[in-house]
């Protein structure tokens, strides 16, 4: 969709803040435009950094791996982060950061206007609750929830769960991992028959 490559391209070219000069190459997201479906992660780590492109390293793999297992061809969705460049040593977003940033990731869900918004962890998770108007409690709280979010500018399904990396480093956050994607798929496939 030419909407969202004008957004990718000022990605490319987004100076407003430090993480321009510090990162190897911007990742402004990628996936089906016509996705009804959306994942927003934190930031780039290493290898997105690397490559340009979302959730290629270990924790996109193990998301790669968890998407086939409910059924969901990763090209059919669209994924993206809540900043579009690697915070040094992978250290959490700063607000300024989110500040400066999240007018692409706005842009970007605007054009797609996804059915269901599935945020990876609690970054993602707390700015798009902040969108809606919802207090964040953390995502042990809230993960595999559905909330209806209308405050976005259409009507969509939220549904936060923890970030892959997470589950990289307990493992015992796999399974509630893929349990909130069997949620998500029930919920998509509900969806699509109306």
């Amino acid at each position: 969709m030419r909407q969202l490559e004008k957004i990718a391209e000022e990605i490319r070219k987004c100076g407003r803040c430090g993480l321009s000069k510090t990162r190897r190459n911007p990742v402004p997201g990628e996936g089906n435009p016509d996705s009804t479906l959306v994942f927003i992660g934190e930031a780039p780590g290493y290898w997105e950094d690397v490559k340009g492109k979302p959730f290629v390293g270990a924790a996109g793999r193990l998301l790669d791996e968890i998407l086939e297992k409910v059924g969901i061809k990763r090209k059919d969705v669209f994924i993206t982060n809540v900043l579009k460049c690697r915070p040094p040593r992978n250290r959490d977003p700063r607000p300024e950061e989110v500040r400066v940033c999240t007018p692409f990731l706005d842009r970007q869900l605007k054009v797609i206007k996804p059915r269901i918004i599935m945020t990876l962890g609690r970054h993602s998770t707390a700015y798009i609750f902040s969108k809606m108007n919802m207090k964040f409690y953390g995502i042990t709280r809230v993960h595999g929830q559905i909330y209806e979010a209308e405050s976005l500018g259409w009507k969509c399904y939220v549904i936060p769960t923890f970030h892959p990396a997470a589950a990289l480093y307990n493992v015992n956050l796999r399974d509630d991992l893929l349990k909130d994607l069997l949620k998500m798929k029930s919920i998509l496939e509900t969806s699509e028959k109306t």
